[in-house]
């Protein structure tokens, strides 16, 4: 694919190390593993990954951001998260999710998103739960060891490095706010890549 046609240019997600799966892979992953490479890691299809960010994107577009509920258990994801939130708007809840958080309304943290993004749908799994439980539709942004039961629109990625996990969060803001209007076609996020 040429780099016109991608959200950012290729050498941004090889840099990041997006494309890098892990030596574990479900049947779930597997149409989304472009090669292994000799030393067993699976390598992901940039041009997949790309079209599910756009996808998302699209997706998220249908949904006010104070409704998306954005989850990361992962310390490496954690800033991503929250520039996302903040870029956004949306509500993020870096670190550990607890049950009832969509579930229980006499909970004092309770919410109840229209739309749930996931980092991790394994470390994630209590969010995914609840947001079965809840009728919420879920992205989830999957590695090649991620079973993908219950994930609505799956982003295959790199989901274990922050540097990867803080590209796709960017460029799902940002695609996220050109769909919406809030800033222009060919604009980029106020809140650069670093911060994510």
């Amino acid at each position: 694919m040429a780099d016109e046609q991608l959200l950012v240019p290729v050498e941004m997600y090889l840099q990041a190390g997006v494309h890098i799966g892990t030596k574990y892979r479900t049947g779930f992953m597997k149409k989304y593993i472009y090669k292994i490479r000799p030393d067993g890691l699976s390598v992901l299809d940039i041009s997949k990954i790309d079209k599910k960010i756009r996808a998302a994107a699209k997706l998220l577009a249908n949904y006010e951001p104070e409704k998306i509920l954005v989850v990361c258990r992962r310390e490496n994801g954690r800033k991503a998260v929250k520039a996302f939130a903040k870029a956004t708007g949306a509500k993020a809840i870096p670190g550990r999710y607890l049950p009832g958080t969509m579930t229980n309304p006499s909970f004092p943290e309770y919410f109840e998103p229209e739309i749930l993004i996931v980092s991790d749908p394994w470390l994630d799994k209590q969010a995914v739960r609840d947001a079965v439980k809840s009728g919420v539709p879920i992205i989830g942004i999957c590695d090649t060891n991620n079973t993908t039961v219950n994930i609505d629109l799956v982003i295959p990625g790199n989901n274990k490095s922050g540097k990867s996990l803080g590209l796709i969060y960017y460029i799902l803001a940002r695609e996220y706010l050109r769909k919406r209007g809030v800033i222009q076609p060919t604009a980029d996020l106020d809140i650069p890549l670093k911060d994510f």
